[in-house]
């Protein structure tokens, strides 16, 4: 196991900058997740981290190794591909046993070596098959026994789901989160999907457009988002942004039509930022159903315009000023596209940005 820092690390391609002075720490034996949209340069980060993309600028270090100018081989990271990239002509055995025949390592240590790693990922009675015979999972599995019997400092994941449907994602996801809990091996792993990096990261480093948005826990940048990017991107569905104004006063926030109340930990920001246009977030499991006889400024009416039934709850969106707001409502009644639907926001959880610098509001 190692730790891994990035202190000022930039990528340039020519005149064009992806990533610009990069801080950041990740713990031994960590499981991190480097999540965002395409194009973020998350993909990038953990190419460099392997020694697959040089460095233009600043420093890297895997334990007290400065690694800037080391080639892949000496920098002790086993990487798992979104390609499982298995030989077809190989047996299972010998795909997993490839690399540790390469760097000569003694026959008794590699037959050791594989036979551990497929009892770990339930591989024995396949070790004689060639990958045409095994699902995508069971690829997959090979492709991280392939990985494991290096037995490395760092695992780094670059989108290995990707491939998969939806079942075996579910599956895959499991399976790689007892494996590195099990080995505690300090591990990178790149992904798109949200849903991944919050179930499988001990930490989150959410990236765009090269910069790092925020770096937490899956909770952390869920119930306290640092900004309206992280905002709309963690969470399914995304939160509700509606913009409106802090009165003047009173302790409540004008937003399209309704009249919110800042309570709790909020009502000091009200005090602090009165008369500040602000950006209100509101996740979708703090918009429910009004009763007929409930009214006021937290209640609304508005015409559904889509209604996704998922069995034990329906999302539905609701117009809402001029835009719509997204709710999560019990499964029955289920509404029609064009019914009226009468909600209200419940103001416990709302989350506050400055509309300028779409930071959050402390």
């Amino acid at each position: 196991m190692a730790e891994i820092n990035l202190s000022k690390v930039c990528k340039r391609f020519g005149d064009v900058s992806v990533i610009e002075d990069m801080d950041l720490h990740i713990k031994e034996g960590e499981f991190m997740v480097l999540v965002g949209p395409s194009g973020c340069g998350k993909s990038t980060t953990l190419r460099m981290i392997a020694g697959l993309e040089e460095i233009s600028d600043g420093q890297m270090h895997i334990g007290e190794k400065l690694v800037n100018n080391l080639p892949p081989k000496d920098r002790d990271v086993a990487m798992v591909f979104q390609s499982y990239a298995l030989y077809p002509h190989m047996t299972v055995r010998e795909n997993v046993s490839f690399g540790l025949k390469v760097r000569k390592i003694p026959k008794e240590e590699i037959d050791k070596s594989v036979a551990e790693a497929a009892r770990i990922l339930g591989l024995e009675e396949l070790l004689d098959r060639k990958p045409k015979a095994l699902s995508g999972g069971q690829r997959q599995r090979v492709a991280l026994g392939r990985a494991i019997v290096r037995n490395p400092s760092v695992f780094l994941f670059d989108e290995p789901l990707s491939n998969l449907d939806a079942e075996l994602r579910v599956q895959m996801r499991a399976e790689i989160s007892k494996l590195q809990k099990r080995l505690g091996t300090t591990s990178v792993y790149v992904t798109h999907d949200q849903v991944e990096a919050m179930t499988m990261g001990h930490r989150i480093t959410l990236m765009c457009k090269g910069d790092i948005m925020q770096v937490g826990t899956p909770l952390e940048l869920y119930e306290t988002p640092a900004n309206l990017f992280t905002a709309r991107f963690i969470g399914t569905p995304p939160m509700n942004v509606i913009y409106g104004e802090i009165a003047e006063s009173g302790n409540h926030i004008s937003a399209e039509g309704l009249t919110l109340p800042l309570e709790g930990d909020l009502a000091g920001l009200g005090v602090r930022h009165r008369g500040k246009k602000v950006a209100v977030g509101i996740r979708p499991e703090n918009v429910t159903g009004a009763r007929a006889d409930e009214s006021g400024g937290l209640v609304f009416e508005g015409e559904a315009g889509v209604v996704e039934p998922l069995g034990h709850e329906i999302i539905t969106h609701v117009a809402l000023g001029e835009g719509h707001i997204v709710a999560k409502l019990p499964p029955h009644p289920i509404p029609s596209i064009g019914d009226t639907v009468r909600l209200k926001v419940l103001p416990q959880k709302l989350h506050l940005f400055d509309t300028e610098t779409e930071q959050r509001l402390v």
